[in-house]
């Protein structure tokens, strides 16, 4: 939109040709939000917010009058409050490059008075301890022009070649040296001595080596010796051992074709015979059932003929009385008495005859005259 203009993240809108938010500042600072400026009659600058980096490499003289090159990295920025951006636009707005510029003089000053004040075994010793002082003495001076410090890193102290630090350093070598050479020493030591073990093991194994395959030798001829003794003997046992297995199989081949035998021959000519039988067996019982059953049959025909012949029989001999002179004293009991007499003497006639044809045989089970 026109006239409306928003800051970057890391940077601040100066907003001039008015009064400033406190009423005493020279422009409006804007950071974190846009806002509207009116055209013409107010003029909008931008204030970086970001991180800024300033190198330092300074010739110092130590407490003990000794010239020592110090090189530093200072990492710095301008303060995120309103009065910080407001001490550094004043300043820097027109040259932002000149934030380092400055910022690098303030610390090599610093830095020199700083150095003055300690020896080189301090500098080279406690590197921590310098850079802090620094910091402590730049401090109040960098938030005058709104710049904070983050961070200061010393890189590197050099006596610009006098040799003091070496100098300085050669005790210390030394020891190294006389160390490094006494654990040479018994590096060599203890290589000797692993050398000497190694040997000894090696011969021990050689030797245990030995003494092994001398058994083994020994193991070997006497197993040797034994079979070309016992070549013989193992031969006839194994030959002993054949025969057996043969006969064993000879025995089982006989056994075997004497059930293939019997299954094929004997059992079914038992199973033919017992059949043969059975049917003999049926055969003959049927015979006797049709005989008894013709005999039955004849018997039953005798004695229906027989009863058939009854009323005749009866009629005969009631003939017989139709000239007699009869008397009947008790009425119609007495002519049953008399009917009955007829049939009585029928079935006496019937019995005579029968016996007279073989009937008077015991009558077999079955044989009843009534008809089936």
């Amino acid at each position: 939109m026109f006239g409306y203009h928003v800051p970057a993240p890391d940077e601040a809108m100066l907003i001039s040709g008015g009064k400033g938010s406190n009423g005493e500042s020279p422009f409006r600072v804007v950071t974190g939000h846009g806002s509207f400026v009116m055209p013409f009659f107010r003029k909008v600058r931008f204030l970086t917010l970001a991180m800024c980096e300033a190198e330092v490499a300074e010739a110092c003289v130590t407490k003990q009058g000794i010239a020592l090159n110090v090189r530093a990295v200072i990492a710095f920025k301008v303060g995120n409050d309103e009065e910080s951006i407001v001490n550094a636009g004043q300043r820097f707005l027109s040259d932002q490059d000149q934030m380092s510029v400055l910022t690098g003089r303030i610390f090599a000053g610093h830095l020199r008075s700083i150095v003055g004040s300690m020896t080189v075994e301090e500098i080279v010793t406690e590197r921590q301890k310098l850079a802090t002082e620094v910091l402590d003495g730049s401090k109040a001076e960098m938030a005058k022009i709104g710049l904070s410090v983050d961070s200061l890193q010393i890189q590197s102290i050099d006596d610009m070649k006098l040799g003091y630090i070496a100098a300085m350093a050669a005790p210390h070598n030394a020891a190294i040296q006389r160390q490094a050479q006494i654990a040479q020493a018994q590096a060599n030591q203890a290589a000797a001595e692993a050398e000497q073990e190694s040997q000894r093991r090696q011969a021990e194994y050689s030797r245990q080596t030995a003494v092994v395959q001398a058994q083994y030798k020994a193991e070997v001829d006497r197993a040797q010796a034994e079979a070309s003794q016992a070549g013989p003997l193992a031969q006839a046992q194994a030959q002993r051992e054949v025969i057996a297995m043969q006969t064993e199989l000879a025995q089982r081949e006989a056994e075997l074709r004497q059930q293939q035998l019997v299954a094929e021959v004997v059992k079914p000519a038992d199973a033919e015979a017992e059949r043969v039988r059975i049917l003999a067996q049926a055969e003959a019982e049927k015979m006797r059932i049709q005989a008894e059953a013709a005999a039955s049959y004849d018997r039953v025909a005798l004695d229906r003929m027989l009863i058939d012949q009854l009323p005749m029989i009866v009629k005969e001999a009631a003939g017989g009385l139709a000239g007699a002179n009869v008397n009947i004293l008790n009425g119609s009991d007495g002519l049953g008495e008399i009917a009955a007499g007829l049939v009585g003497q029928g079935l006496s006639i019937l019995d005579s005859v029968k016996k007279g044809l073989g009937g008077g045989e015991e009558k077999k089970p079955g044989t009843d005259l009534e008809p089936r």
